[in-house]
């Protein structure tokens, strides 16, 4: 008898279903068939179902939160059984022991987590029995009797493991004593909070962090612009004034004698520059790429399009879901007409067939043998669901892959894009953009809202004459950095890279693919937003006060940088090549924590932070405390206290009787502190503030409470 562990129940039913089973409890049996011809039993973890122990089980008085325990480096990692996760565990162990059973199949997400898992509860239940690796990308029918008929030697996959337990292990070093370094000093500093601190979080947040003072930063200024309407020869086109590329004047005066000096003069076409511009099709997906769309598209959060893409995989619809890989092999090319042939009989993708390109197999742009890791790009197999069955957002992600794959099935897109110069009098340049679409190619699939979308010009030759018609000046303003979204942040965190300066890091990080795996991204972005760092707003990432503590306290230290991770990931991966020790990397990770304590113990008395990051500091829950937020003056609605709620100011009777007096934490770009509130609430203005963001310009002014309509007002002086 054989004992197959899969990582997830879900996971453990898709493999016995492909076999005459019958369902116990924490486990299904399977039937003798051809492939285990004494039977078999399916069983599952659920998720991480061990984890490391926490530092008061290595020793006692690790458990108070103090400077004088740091560093806090266990000479043995030791694991346990989650306590919730207890009775599966028990379940596993039962027919681990069980003496017919003679050999095990690790049937875990083929990649470095799903080894961990499973090799750890083996570890845990002292299991000596001779184990084989089921590595799969589908769970089809066909694949999963495919995989159990070509099973990998346990020895082809112990490196990944060796690999992800050495992250896991350096990972705790520096979270456990990080953690408590930068809370337990900063604590000193006034702020009575957990900070939180990782290998990769830390850079990731790192990067919003800068971002945002990029965008405080700031200083908007204004500009002119002079655009011109032309009539030449009944053909009638827009430009904007230009000198040696710029358009933008930096004074009104001079904008309007431009004007002056335009209008009603006449006009010729001086130049115009035709460029025809082919675009390929998108190559297919890989998890960030996905799930980097899937959010401009739907604004889903990274996670939400995990969770759905592993709905789907286990449903046998698409691939293995956490691929870093664009690229299939060519048996997996081989299989597409017969997957796209089923999907052509949809009335979702009929339109779109036949389609140009009868097969993509010797296409290198999306078939390369060598640039497949463990797992192929994310695909529809030839399960093909009723789309009618699937949930909103299941056909949503679904409809994309199959779209992608269609897509890599059609000619390119070309365009052609128009360049117009005119001189009026024969002085004053203005330049006017074009685009013509001349062949939509594989946009009919997958439409594509270009940035540079401009509007179509007519057809202009060099020497045509003509006048201007009206000329106008318009005032714009020089815009901050915008913020970046949720699928940005993944595409950040993958291409890290370029905000290294050492070159060869730089091409380290690029190799190893940024920070964090396609794992981990989208629970790294979870655990910042539950960690209280930043807050998404219609898709938008800020970062907290205590994010901007943080960093600030972190400055230039190693643990905040890129550069840091480059090296962990090119000696972790080097680790999964055989080529690495374990053990030098762990000694390594050891000495960078000891010089992280004693350079911040005497650092941290420099740290400065400022008022306002202080002020709009929030503290979270406290470990076993439980905080009261402080009073910041009379609510002007009911007798309840304005009170700070993270992400906005509100009543302390909102449970009570519903009172909805709410004050923005952020008015026209502009962070309104505590100390604001306060001065409203009793004063009912706030002092002169500089630096609001209008419409048309930036204005001074200060905030004032209207009683009559319980609103904020600008007071103008």
């Amino acid at each position: 008898m054989k004992v197959v562990i899969a990582e997830k129940p879900d996971q453990g039913s898709a493999l016995a279903s492909v076999f005459k089973h019958k369902k116990q409890n924490g486990f299904i049996e399977i039937f003798p068939n051809d492939i285990f011809p004494e039977g078999a039993y399916v069983t599952w973890a659920i998720g991480h179902i061990c984890q490391l122990v926490p530092p008061e089980k290595y020793q006692p008085e690790w458990k108070k939160w103090t400077l004088d325990n740091l560093p806090m480096i266990p000479e043995q990692f030791s694991y346990e059984v989650s306590k919730d996760k207890a009775n599966q565990f028990a379940a596993i162990k039962k027919l681990i022991s069980n003496p017919q059973v003679t050999e095990i199949i690790h049937a875990g997400d083929a990649g470095r987590e799903g080894e961990l898992i499973i090799r750890n509860i083996l570890r845990l239940t002292n299991c000596k029995k001779p184990m084989k690796r089921l590595w799969i990308s589908s769970l089809t029918p066909n694949s999963i009797r495919a995989g159990f008929k070509k099973l990998l030697e346990e020895n082809e996959t112990r490196n990944l493991y060796f690999e992800a337990y050495t992250r896991a292990c350096a990972d705790w070093i520096v979270g456990m004593n990080a953690s408590r370094l930068y809370s337990l000093l900063l604590q000193k500093h006034g702020f009575s909070d957990v900070f939180s601190v990782g290998r990769v979080q830390t850079p990731t947040l790192a990067l919003i962090v800068k971002r945002e003072w990029e965008i405080e930063n700031f200083k908007v200024e204004p500009f002119w612009e002079v655009e011109a309407h032309f009539a030449v020869n009944g053909k009638k086109y827009k430009g904007k004034w230009q000198d040696d590329g710029e358009t933008r004047i930096k004074t009104k005066e001079l904008a309007e004698k431009i004007a002056a000096f335009c209008r009603d003069k006449p006009a010729e076409v001086n130049d115009v520059i035709s460029e025809r511009k082919e675009f390929f099709p998108p190559q297919l997906f890989n998890l960030s790429s996905l799930q980097a769309e899937v959010n401009k598209r739907f604004k889903f959060s990274p996670k939400k399009t995990l969770d759905v893409l592993q709905q789907l995989y286990q449903k046998g619809n698409v691939s293995y879901p956490r691929s870093d890989s664009r690229y299939v092999t060519k048996e997996e090319a081989n299989s597409f007409p017969d997957i796209l042939n089923k999907l052509s009989h949809l009335s979702d993708f009929e339109s779109y067939f036949p389609l140009p390109v009868a097969s993509i197999s010797e296409n290198k742009r999306y078939v390369n043998e060598k640039k497949v890791t463990d797992h192929y790009a994310i695909i529809p197999t030839e399960q093909i669901p009723n789309l009618q069955k699937l949930s909103s957002d299941e056909r949503k992600i679904y409809e994309l892959i199959v779209k992608s794959l269609i897509a890599a099935h059609y000619p390119k897109s070309i365009a052609e894009y128009t360049t117009v110069t005119s001189l009026v009098d024969g002085r004053a340049a203005f330049i006017s953009k074009g685009k013509v679409q001349l062949e939509e190619g594989w946009r009919k699939v997958l439409n594509q809202k270009e940035q540079d979308d401009a509007p179509a010009l007519p057809q202009l030759l060099k020497g045509e004459q003509g006048t201007t018609k009206k000329v106008d000046v318009r005032e714009g303003q020089t815009q901050p950095p915008k913020r970046y979204t949720e699928g940005q942040l993944i595409t950040l965190m993958k291409t890290a890279g370029k905000h290294i300066d050492d070159k060869e890091l730089e091409k380290i990080l690029a190799k190893t693919e940024g920070l964090g795996t396609e794992a981990t991204r989208a629970g790294i972005i979870t655990m910042l937003k539950d960690r209280l760092y930043i807050e998404v707003k219609k898709n938008l990432v800020y970062a907290t006060a205590k994010a901007k503590i943080l960093i600030e306290a972190v400055g230039g230290e190693i643990l905040a940088s890129p550069e840091m991770t480059a090296k962990w990931e090119q000696k972790l991966k080097e680790i999964s090549e055989g080529a690495a020790s374990p053990k030098t990397f762990m000694d390594q990770t050891k000495k960078m924590v000891h010089h992280l304590i004693d350079a911040c113990a005497g650092q941290s008395e420099q740290w400065n932070f400022s008022k306002e990051v202080s002020e709009n500091f929030t503290p979270g829950k406290q470990r076993g405390k439980k905080k009261t937020a402080a009073k910041l003056g009379p609510c002007k609605k009911c007798d309840g206290f304005i009170v700070d709620k993270g992400s906005f100011f509100g009543c302390s009777n909102y449970q009570k009787n519903h009172c909805d007096f709410t004050i923005s934490k952020k008015i026209l770009g502009k962070n309104i502190t505590q100390k604001m509130v306060k001065q409203l609430l009793t004063d009912g203005k706030t002092d002169f503030i500089e630096g609001f963001i209008g419409k048309e310009r930036n204005f001074n002014a200060r905030l004032c409470l209207d009683l009559k309509e319980n609103k904020i007002k600008f007071l103008f002086e």
